[in-house]
């Protein structure tokens, strides 16, 4: 007997699409246009759901370049929505499509686009937060790294683009700086900061605001690169008050409720922890080394619905 084909709504690209037709939450994942996150993501979700799923939450995914529409499920998190900063037009015009049709997002689409541009972290310098000092500019010139050399008074400088991921066209500059991977565009410079191959650089995670867990990321030897794809060592640790601090000050200056976020700090050229980056969008929760495995993040998801 003749078998009838699925309806097409029926039909799944990959195992962890799954057919629910209406999630508690739904996670965003790389294009499937993206092969090289095909094998990646999914051992991620996987970690994400499972604290969901304990608390009864359906989970779904869906490639954050396809639409959303409101009411389809309960909330939607860009947690692995990685590959972004190389489609930012696109990008944009997905968070606009979300907030236009009103669709229930953590963290909220307004906030993912203002966290977008690493520019937000003048803003967060402006209101108090301890920040690494940093100098925006439209393109990274011999000049300019001269400037920011003089200025922060040290003789290496770090650039990086002003929307970006895992480290992309991030490279450390001296004098006579090679700029072939240097950023192309608008950038931003700052010190570089010795502290990252020695105790690292260490990421708070906070869920609807309650701190979670910490761990710190060291380069390897040679490299500034903290990323597990670059070597980088990751170690749970407890922070010590002053970055817990230092950490609340920056969400202090946000002002805004955040349903997860994950701060890293650095030990500054002063030895004061200071913000390396605020991250609000896909950041890793490193939930393997929460002490309550995630629990505090699925909580949070859930007060979010």
């Amino acid at each position: 007997m003749a078998t009838q084909a699925l309806p097409r709504a029926l039909r799944l690209s990959n195992p962890w699409r799954m057919s629910i037709t209406q999630p508690d939450v739904l996670i965003l994942v790389p294009a499937a246009d993206e092969p090289r996150f095909a094998q990646s993501w999914p051992p991620l979700f996987e970690r994400l759901a499972a604290p969901l799923r304990t608390l009864g939450l359906s989970v779904a995914s869906r490639p954050w370049t396809d639409p959303v529409e409101a009411g389809a499920q309960g909330i939607v998190l860009p947690l692995l929505s990685w590959g972004y900063h190389h489609r930012e037009p696109e990008w944009y015009a997905r968070l606009d499509a979300l907030e236009a049709a009103g669709v229930r997002a953590a963290n909220p689409p307004g906030l993912l686009r203002w966290n977008t541009a690493k520019t937000y972290l003048s803003e967060l310098a402006a209101k108090g937060a301890p920040v690494v000092p940093t100098i925006t500019l439209d393109k990274v010139t011999p000049e300019a790294v001269a400037q920011a050399r003089d200025r922060f008074q040290v003789d290496l400088v770090v650039a990086k683009p002003q929307v970006s991921g895992g480290s992309h066209r991030t490279v450390k500059l001296g004098r006579d700086p090679d700029l072939s991977d240097a950023p192309t565009g608008p950038a931003l410079i700052q010190p570089f900061l010795p502290a990252v191959g020695e105790e690292g650089e260490l990421s708070l995670f906070f869920f609807d605001g309650a701190f979670s867990h910490a761990v710190t990321k060291v380069a390897v030897p040679g490299d500034f690169r903290v990323q597990p794809q670059y070597g980088g060592k990751v170690s749970e640790i407890a922070p010590e008050p002053e970055a817990l601090h230092a950490a609340h000050m920056v969400l202090d200056a946000l002002g805004q409720p955040l349903t997860y976020a994950r701060i890293d700090l650095i030990r500054g050229l002063d030895h004061t922890p200071q913000l390396m980056e605020l991250e609000i969008i896909e950041p890793d929760l490193f939930l393997e080394h929460a002490h309550d495995h995630g629990a505090a993040f699925a909580a949070a998801v859930r007060a979010a619905l």
